[in-house]
């Protein structure tokens, strides 16, 4: 528990307390009460809720339920503000389910909970992923009469973003903007959203039809179209609206550089990204290691690892530490050049450095020992991950899994693929790869209706290799029963 953040039970006392202390307050003083107008003056409500601001920010939430209670004693009565502190505090610190019992303890002292008080508690939500708690907080915002306000319904698109809903959101964004309450911020919820749930061509065109209608773009407008396009592949567009980007009068940063930048390499326009790479040292801009580790990343998926030492002797000349990114991409080097000693011996350098290797750095390492041959070391690492404490890593046993059936020990494969607690799409076609390699195609074929019953896809490459398999061995009736099986899920798909 954070300090300063006091226990369910702590906080149950504070409610009932400030709710028996209201109402002796209440009762208490009365309209024209000289010594009660003093003590206001005095010690008004607005001192209060700085005081009750400066607590929470310290995260000394208890103490900030003191100090209410403390003034509650004097004549000093929170207000609607005091109650919306704590609230933001609870959700940033606490619980949303803490957070919401406030707004029971601001009805007791009859102060009805605003649009303030319900953007805090659906902003919260959203922060610790509680998607689903924020669009019924906001469902009861408008079941009370609470009305919602331009921040309301730009945390409620984002949450309908995120849940994979763009046409619910699309539908509140038209319903916002019919109401007159956009702003600058909702256009670029809209366009981000838009973006990251694949709809690039929607949100270029939304972006071009608020040009035309007086609207200028902000810099985040910018990345994050930029960055929608880049993952779309569609790097001209991206360079276009770059360029727009400079024309604008806005400074381009490193992040929408290196985000075009990845973009090109990811389309295998090699040169244009090392162009933009130049491009951004002759403006002066200070790269970072996800920058360097980009650059680095893309040398090494095409076969350029003499230049990804270069880049690596640059990155480490000018003195930039560093970070868990860049041994990540590190490792992967050594490995795909077989330096698996130098890759271990990084591991020793991560710990002197005070970082933590993460899943991915333990899974480089087996996907690195597998990929040699050395497969009774990648299975003493693997089981080494285990007592680490990262939970199960699909992805490390599916390299083993990989590792086992290229070498030709199929039969381990198949003890290692019934023995997994989770699989995955991957798992079941890097099986049936395998098994068809080594020509145990009836197997193979068992694996594949298993994996389409649960609902998984395998590659339809791999599908074939099965059907054409079972074919040249003779087993035309099990090929035919397959296709009818791949038929059916590919409908129910």
């Amino acid at each position: 528990m954070l300090p300063g953040i006091s226990s369910q039970r702590t906080h149950t006392y504070h409610s009932q307390s400030l709710s028996r202390l209201l109402k002796r307050n209440h009762s208490h003083f009365r309209p024209g009460d000289t010594k009660t107008m003093s003590l206001r003056s005095k010690l008004s409500t607005k001192l209060l809720n700085i005081s009750i601001s400066s607590l929470c920010k310290a995260k000394q939430i208890s103490k900030a339920e003191s100090v209410i209670t403390d003034g509650i004693r004097i004549g000093v009565l929170p207000d609607a503000v005091t109650y919306n502190i704590l609230i933001d505090a609870y959700c940033r610190f606490a619980s949303i389910d803490v957070a919401y019992s406030v707004l029971a303890r601001m009805r007791e002292a009859g102060i009805a909970p605003d649009v303030v008080s319900y953007n805090s508690l659906i902003s919260g939500a959203v922060r610790k992923s509680m998607l689903f708690k924020s669009l019924d907080l906001f469902e009861e915002m408008l079941a009370r009469g609470v009305t919602p306000d331009a921040w309301s319904h730009n945390i409620h698109m984002h949450s309908l973003f995120k849940l994979g809903k763009p046409y619910e959101a699309n539908r509140v964004f038209k319903e916002t903007v019919l109401r007159g309450e956009v702003h600058a911020t909702t256009y670029n919820v809209m366009i981000n959203g838009l973006c990251k749930n694949g709809y690039v061509s929607h949100a270029l065109s939304l972006f071009r039809n608020l040009q035309r209608h007086g609207f200028v773009p902000q810099v985040l407008t910018y990345n994050a179209l930029i960055n929608g396009l880049c993952k779309a592949k569609r790097l001209k567009d991206a360079q276009m609206v770059l360029k727009e980007f400079g024309e604008s009068g806005y400074e381009r940063n490193a992040i929408t550089y290196t985000t075009v930048m990845q973009c090109s390499f990811r389309c295998g326009f090699f040169e244009q990204g090392l162009e933009i790479l130049s491009e951004m040292r002759n403006l002066g801009f200070t790269f970072d290691g996800f920058a360097y580790c980009t650059v680095i990343a893309a040398m090494i998926k095409t076969g350029r690892t003499r230049e990804a030492e270069e880049i690596i002797d640059i990155m480490v000349s000018t003195g930039i530490r560093p970070d868990l990114v860049s041994y990540n991409t590190l490792i992967s080097l050594y490995c795909r050049q077989g330096r698996l000693e130098d890759a271990l011996k990084l591991l020793d350098e991560i710990e002197e450095e005070g970082l933590e290797c993460d899943q991915y750095t333990h899974t480089i390492i087996v996907d690195g020992l597998c990929k040699a041959g050395n497969l009774d070391r990648a299975w003493r690492y693997l089981n080494y991950m285990s007592t680490l404490g990262f939970g199960y890593n699909l992805v490390a046993f599916n390299c083993m899994l990989d590792g086992l059936g290229k070498a030709g020990h199929i039969d381990d494969a198949v003890k290692l693929f019934e023995g997994m607690e989770v699989k995955d799409s991957f798992t079941y076609t890097i099986l049936v790869h395998n098994l068809c390699r080594a020509r145990r195609f009836l197997w193979a074929s068992k694996v594949l209706i298993s994996c389409l019953k649960g609902g998984y896809q395998v590659l339809r490459a791999t599908q074939r290799a099965v059907l054409v398999g079972l074919h040249d061995i003779g087993f035309t009736n099990e090929a035919r029963k397959l296709r009818s099986r791949i038929r059916l899920a590919r409908l129910m798909s």
